[in-house]
Parts: C-alpha cells; sequence; structure tokens
C-alpha cells in the first residue's frame, strides 16, 4: 500500500485498496467492526468517488469561483432557487469529530479545515475535487492516536449545484491497514436533500472501532446534521475558492 504521504504530495492520483475484499454496508446489514492491528496502526483512509451520470451537465471553472469568507466553522451559503433548472453537482468530503477530552470540530474544504495528522484532530482531507475527478477526495485518520478519538461522523454535502445526489453515483470508501475495504453507496433519491449522514465511527474499547451505516439525507447543511447528532457546535455561511 502506498504512503500517505504519496497521497497529500499529490504523487498518487487514486486511492490503493491493495486489493482487499469489500464489505458493502446496506440497509439490512449496516454494520461492520475494524479490530485487532488494523484498528490501531497506521491510518484510515476514507474516500468519496463521484461521476455525474450522463445528461447531467457540469460546471464549468468559472461558475465554481467562490470567495473566501471564513473566521469560524462554516456551512455553504443557500442555494439560489433560480439555478435549481441545471444540475451542477460538487460533492464535499467532511468529518464531524469528538474527542475523547471533548472537544469537537469539523474537517471539511469549506472554509480550509483541512485538519492536522500530528495533532489534534489528527484527521487530515488531502484536497478539494470539484468535478468528480478518478481519486475523488480523501481524508486520513491517524489510527495510532485511536485512543483520543470518541466518534467520528462522515458526512457528505452539496457545496454548489442543484441538490441531485441520484445525480452523482456516490461511493463513501473506508480503507483500513488490514481487512476488508468498506463500501457505502449513496444511491437513494432524496431530491431535496443538500447533505448525507453517511457512515459514525465509534471507538468502542478493546482496540474495536464500530463503524454503521447511517445514510441520513438532509435538506439542510452542516448545521441541520448536527443537530440530528448532537455535536452542539456553532455554524454560519461560508464560501470557497476554487
Amino acid at each position: 500500500m502506498a504512503s500517505i504521504w504519496e497521497y497529500l504530495r499529490g504523487e498518487r492520483n487514486a486511492l490503493d485498496t491493495g486489493g482487499q475484499f469489500k464489505v458493502t454496508l446496506t440497509k439490512s446489514s449496516p454494520h461492520h467492526a475494524i479490530t485487532g492491528a488494523a484498528a490501531t496502526t497506521g491510518y484510515l483512509y476514507v474516500n468519496l468517488h463521484w461521476t455525474t451520470r450522463i445528461g447531467a451537465p457540469r460546471a464549468s471553472a468559472g461558475e465554481s469561483l467562490r470567495r473566501v469568507f471564513s473566521p469560524r466553522i462554516l456551512r455553504p451559503m443557500e442555494p439560489d432557487s433560480s439555478q435549481n433548472a441545471q444540475v451542477n453537482v460538487d460533492l464535499d468530503l467532511a468529518c464531524m469529530y469528538e474527542l475523547t477530552d471533548g472537544k469537537r470540530g469539523v474537517v471539511q474544504p469549506l472554509g480550509g479545515f483541512f485538519g492536522d495528522l500530528r495533532n489534534p484532530p489528527y484527521i487530515k482531507l488531502s484536497g478539494d475535487d470539484q468535478y468528480g475527478a478518478p481519486s475523488g477526495e480523501t481524508m486520513y485518520v491517524n489510527l495510532e492516536k485511536k485512543d483520543q478519538f470518541k466518534r467520528l461522523l462522515i458526512f457528505v454535502y452539496i457545496y454548489d449545484g442543484t441538490p441531485a445526489f441520484e445525480q452523482t453515483n456516490a461511493v463513501v470508501t473506508i480503507v483500513p491497514q488490514s481487512g476488508p475495504r468498506i463500501e457505502v453507496h449513496l444511491e437513494e433519491r432524496a431530491s431535496a436533500a443538500r447533505s448525507c449522514a453517511v457512515v459514525l465511527i465509534e471507538n468502542t474499547g478493546d482496540n474495536t472501532l464500530t463503524v454503521r451505516r447511517e445514510v441520513r439525507y438532509v435538506n439542510g447543511f452542516q448545521a441541520d446534521i448536527d443537530r440530528l447528532y448532537g455535536f452542539g457546535m456553532q455554524w454560519q455561511r461560508g464560501y470557497k475558492t476554487e
């Protein structure tokens, strides 16, 4: 498996799963446990990949330019209803975290909250893909600091474009250092949803991380997901640059 630094430096273009078999979490089978060395060593890779279905136009580079604004934790600006006729989708991978010392926060492209692997929150987002590139967006979780984690909520939101999760063929893949990779498909119809809580990862002790499929679509943004899961953070509007 390639080192994490190859991805962070841009030397690798796609997530290397090392040929591991996979587990797909579904409504009828929503749980998986990452145990032993896989839960305590190296890095956990979390990847979001999507492609816009044929017939759904993508946003141009000019349409995706955004202003920078952000002293606090941010959520996207409210959608412009006049744009709803065009299916342009910019998905973002993000994570709300709660540490054992009570610290809570978010790792996300919006506002430049890309995280840190060596210091709290021990989570790092590699970058922001606005066009559904083959590599997608990848987040890394430092499992050497597993004991610092209480819970991690992996979520996806539509920063720009029409609410159209069903148009994106989105998949979130979680890859531990050993054992199967874990896939969650966002394929349900949710015509008005702007966000989706995808997976909840909890430290349940005994060198075990439990992964639970959520796939809860929300018509609002981060603040609305926060209320569902009780992180208790404060949110405000934000913008990002290309």
